[in-house]
């Protein structure tokens, strides 16, 4: 981890080592008991869940994305329920539906698979715009709406859905609006040599899901919840991420850049990776370990971009080139680097 403090001549670099916050160490430890090779991912995951955001795993089949999510949901103790987006799902197998009920002539609620605290909406695209946008209540707004009645959903709940990105056959392109309610959207990706070792040499015998045990129970992990969201954040670092925002507005490559809404996903992904570093401040390096995660699902390039064949990562990279770090952290920062 590297933080940066000021100093008369400018920025200065101080190279610190922290300890991992043991309850998120503990679930790391868990999940790649069944995702071998991935601890990055995995640590990601785990941050944008205390940041009570919504995951978006976008990859090719049978890297391990639905293993994932599951593998979170026992070392987290959450409910969970799994969809399996087909191009007949019906927004009512998703928030549910009212039935006449003849004994009390009553419509009583059937309450529908998002009713949980881990919603696994798997292969996203693979089913009509209708269904997709059923959930853009509950993403947002942890509720959902039926027959004029708003129902609560369970404390925490998160979307982690996947998508295949290759291929572009019965596949319905998620839009900007739904893309946006992605607090980060990851990638797997192949593993390595040693990590598929790893993978054939562990299911010889049996199924590592099953050795994966709950690392922290339903009320530990609504406390770390708590404790993510009193992470301070100075106003330099404030000021540090408004600038990155508006640089997306300003960018020659990019025709729709970072709203509100991405500007305070990124501040509290900044505040769970403070967290998971046993810190209660964030830095500037908080920022930039999660930027391209936070910021590329929701920049929208030009023509300009495709002709240079720049992807929205590129170009994110070349904003946090240009984008000067705040000189002063905080109280903390100063004294961390002392």
């Amino acid at each position: 981890m590297q933080d940066w403090t000021g100093s008369s001549t400018g920025p200065v670099l101080v190279v610190k080592r922290y300890t991992m916050n043991q309850q998120i160490a503990s679930i790391v430890a868990e999940v790649t008991k069944a995702i071998k090779g991935k601890d990055d991912v995995v640590r990601k995951v785990t941050m944008a869940v205390l940041a009570q955001g919504n995951v978006l795993l976008e990859d090719v089949p049978g890297v391990g994305k639905t293993t994932m999510a599951l593998a979170f949901a026992k070392a987290m103790g959450l409910a969970t329920r799994r969809v399996q987006f087909t191009p007949d799902t019906m927004p009512s197998d998703i928030i549910g539906f009212s039935v006449y009920d003849s004994a009390t002539g009553n419509f009583v609620y059937r309450e529908g698979a998002i009713m949980t605290n881990l919603f696994l909406a798997d292969e996203i695209n693979r089913t009509s715009s209708k269904t997709q946008a059923a959930l853009l209540e509950a993403m947002e707004e942890k509720r959902v709406t039926v027959d004029g009645t708003t129902y609560t959903l369970p404390d925490p709940f998160i979307v982690l859905a996947t998508e295949n990105p290759v291929g572009a056959a019965g596949t319905q392109m998620l839009p900007n609006s739904q893309l946006d309610r992605f607090m980060v959207r990851l990638s797997i990706g192949y593993p390595d040599y040693d990590a598929h070792m790893e993978i054939l040499e562990s299911h010889q015998a049996s199924n590592p899901m099953d050795s994966v045990a709950e690392a922290v129970s339903l009320d530990e992990l609504r406390s770390l919840v708590d404790q993510v969201g009193k992470v301070e954040v100075s106003r330099g670092v404030n000021d540090y991420i408004v600038r990155l925002v508006q640089s997306t507005h300003a960018h020659q490559m990019v025709s729709l850049g970072i709203n509100p809404r991405g500007a305070l996903a990124l501040a509290r992904m900044a505040k769970a990776c403070a967290f998971a570093e046993g810190r209660d401040y964030v830095v500037p390096s908080d920022v930039r370990c999660v930027i391209s995660d936070v910021f590329s699902h929701r920049l929208l390039l030009n023509s300009k971009a495709k002709l240079n064949d720049l992807e929205a990562s590129d170009v994110v990279a070349q904003i946090v080139e240009d984008v000067a770090m705040p000189l002063d952290v905080d109280v903390h920062g100063m004294q961390a680097a002392q």
